[in-house]
């Protein structure tokens, strides 16, 4: 299985893409002066809990001031007066979020939770009094209106129309007598999708299970899956599976209830903003802009893959009846009878690629086809400060001129949440005075870590998982935008994968897997048989892949499209979503309801279908390259770069269009999962 990585989405309105012009103060926080580091690098190793709450309330402070004299402002609302001001307030408030959330994620500790409890609250209503600042709305507004009559140039103006639809989706327009609800509301919101993930963290620690053979098995999917797909021991592949899927259902960690509270709350969220459910007003601000949109998208890839799948369980049921006769096929039998039977029917087995994908090769190779696109080139930097001594850094140059730096943190920790994922400590922008900032971007993964005599070996799935991150690091690093808010990966949810879900085409073709996949004792380049047999079981499993992920997508639109208030059991709710669209018992939708983070806490909710919107843009996309018969074809890389360069100062699929010179087809996608 892949794409388990997301990208950390941005807090809207709240925290903005941070510029670095902070005042100088002789204080003892850090935070509070500007860092004496090489390009202004956060300087982790000053920077500890205790700072972050004073750091939090001055930048809260400054902000509001900031905010007063835009409002106070005697003169007549300009674009100069009042939407440059509001985009580069908040300079330290985001500044700090992005070091503490960031960290929060893969350095977390019962201080860090405290922490997070205690702000998150106060971020919120922060943010509401900023929503919901009537005179600021007016003063927005009254700009917004003139804009045809002001001479913006293209990127000025695509400021002004996304300044003011924030705020319209924001609360603007939220009647007086209904706005203390909605703070309520984004205050409780704020605070159950911390606790929903803090529940997940903690349930995937507290399990591990000893084997006989003196191993053990967590949760972590870099031991969880391999031990279900190569466990012949059928009850405790069971446990096991059971440890792992019924995670945060009940008990200490029990998320159910937040889910049943969550979902309603969003609901009324929505009405309040004029929305009947909360996917419409998610999908409004995002190129499918309805349900009605995802649901035609995701269900008519539905009928194929689930054919398939269909077909599959029905080889590994006869598998199972040759080991126990009689037995059913169960969801903890469905990874170890797909590996067996991929092995024997493709002699692909996965302790015969992982020495030719060492994560070192892997990571060389992701550098390697962003430097043929795009020209970059990595340097890794030892000297530059870090947060944790496993995270590496790396300088990024195009030609001479150093355009970012690039953080990746591999491995598992205990206090890191599981999953893969691109983020940043400073987003791309210019400053007002026109000195360009470059960014620094953090790529998290939780691959097996090394051991005294062997390196990190991957599996493919996590080579494309590698890349696939590598891809929104790219959009983040090549990033050429003038205003934070609009800059690097600020784009709509389902074009926001299209950078990432790319990459992982160059990272599966026999052509660059000869360039960058070497045996990690012989230095030889992989086998061409053994590219064949990757080749040719690249359409394998994937009834199982596309139907788990659609069907995770469609039950996050069915709990985000319910137009009442109701009472939701999530494992019950879960269950009918499941049985309506025919989901074979012998599977599972990708994530169960009570772990499943992307729609509860991580900013996917009502967009997890954006994965599959995206891989038809990706496929097609890629498809214009082999066509060409060249995959680093320099005519073509210019363009997408320009697509990369662009954030969000362009209409998305305008962007695409320049690139592609049509409209995106979904017959590449179904050619490569081989569904035509």
């Amino acid at each position: 299985m892949k794409k388990r990585s997301f990208l950390i989405p941005a807090l809207a309105l709240l925290i903005l893409a941070g510029c670095k012009n902070k005042d100088s103060q002789p204080m003892e926080n850090p935070f509070f002066s500007a860092w004496n580091t090489p390009y202004e690098i956060p300087d982790f190793s000053r920077i500890k809990t205790e700072h972050y709450m004073p750091a939090f309330r001055e930048g809260m402070a400054r902000q509001k001031a900031e905010i007063d004299s835009i409002v106070n402002n005697p003169e007549a609302p300009t674009f100069e007066n009042t939407i440059l001001p509001y985009e580069y307030s908040g300079q330290l408030l985001g500044e700090v979020s992005r070091v503490f959330f960031n960290l929060s994620e893969c350095e977390n500790s019962p201080e860090m939770e405290a922490i997070e409890e205690e702000v998150t609250p106060l971020l919120a209503a922060h943010g509401d009094d900023i929503a919901l600042n009537a005179k600021l709305f007016q003063r927005i507004k009254a700009v917004y209106d003139q804009r045809d009559n002001l001479g913006l140039n293209p990127e000025q103006m695509r400021l002004l129309e996304e300044t003011y639809k924030g705020f319209v989706r924001g609360g603007a327009n939220v009647p007086a007598d209904q706005q203390e609800r909605f703070r309520q509301l984004n205050e409780q919101i704020a605070s159950l999708t911390m606790r929903f993930a803090q529940n997940v963290l903690k349930a995937t620690n507290a399990y591990s299970k000893e084997l006989p053979d003196g191993s053990k098995v967590t949760l972590d999917m870099p031991t969880w899956e391999p031990f279900m797909q190569t466990c012949a021991d059928r009850k405790l592949r069971e446990e096991v599976w059971h440890a792992f899927t019924d995670r945060c259902k009940e008990g200490e960690f029990d998320n159910t209830k937040i889910i049943d509270t969550l979902v309603n709350l969003r609901l009324e969220r929505a009405n309040i903003l004029g929305f009947p459910t909360h996917a419409d007003w998610v999908l409004d601000d995002c190129l499918a802009k309805t349900p009605a949109n995802v649901y035609k998208c995701l269900l008519d890839i539905w009928k194929p893959a689930l054919k398939v799948a269909k077909q599959e369980r029905d080889l590994y049921q006869k598998m199972l009846e040759k080991d126990e006769p009689g037995a059913k096929l169960q969801p903890w039998d469905w990874r170890y009878y797909s590996e067996k039977l991929r092995k024997e029917k493709y002699a692909l087995d996965d302790a015969e690629v992982r020495p030719y994908f060492s994560l070192d090769s892997v990571r060389a190779g992701a550098f390697m086809v962003a430097n043929k696109l795009y020209g970059l080139t990595f340097t890794e930097r030892t000297d530059l400060p870090t947060y944790d001594k496993e995270a590496r850094c790396f300088e990024v140059k195009d030609g001479d001129q150093v355009i970012g730096i690039l953080y990746m943190d591999f491995h598992p920790r205990a206090s890191k949440r599981s999953g893969a994922w691109m983020t940043e400590f400073r987003g791309q922008h210019r400053t007002l005075e026109g000195e360009n900032v470059i960014p620094i971007i953090q790529v998290v993964c939780n691959f097996t870590k090394p051991t005294a005599d062997k390196p990190s070996l991957l599996n493919f799935d996590e080579s494309e998982t590698l890349f696939h991150e590598f891809g929104h690091a790219l959009h983040g690093l090549l990033s050429k935008c003038t205003y934070p808010s609009l800059a690097g990966t600020n784009v709509p949810r389902d074009f926001v994968e299209l950078p990432s879900q790319v990459m992982e085409n160059w990272c599966r073709h026999p052509q660059v897997m000869k360039m960058y996949a070497h045996h990690y004792q012989t230095g030889e380049a992989i086998p061409d048989e053994l590219i064949k047999k990757i080749e040719s079981a690249a359409t394998y499993g994937q009834g199982f892949m596309t139907t788990e992920l659609l069907a995770a997508s469609l039950l996050d639109m069915d709990y985000y499209s319910i137009r009442e208030k109701q009472a939701i059991d999530p494992l019950q709710f879960e269950e009918l979503a499941m049985n309506k669209i025919g989901l074979i018992p012998e599977i599972i939708s990708r994530y169960r309801s009570p772990y499943f983070q992307h729609i509860f806490t991580t900013g996917y909710d009502a967009g997890y279908y954006s994965y599959t919107w995206t891989a038809i843009l990706d496929a097609d996309a890629f498809e214009a390259f082999a066509e060409s018969g060249d995959l680093f074809n320099p005519d073509l890389a210019a363009k997408f770069r320009h697509l990369l360069e662009s954030g969000n100062t362009v209409e998305p699929m305008d962007l695409y269009r320049a690139f592609r010179g049509k409209d995106p087809s979904p017959k590449a996608l179904l050619k490569r999962k081989g569904m035509l």
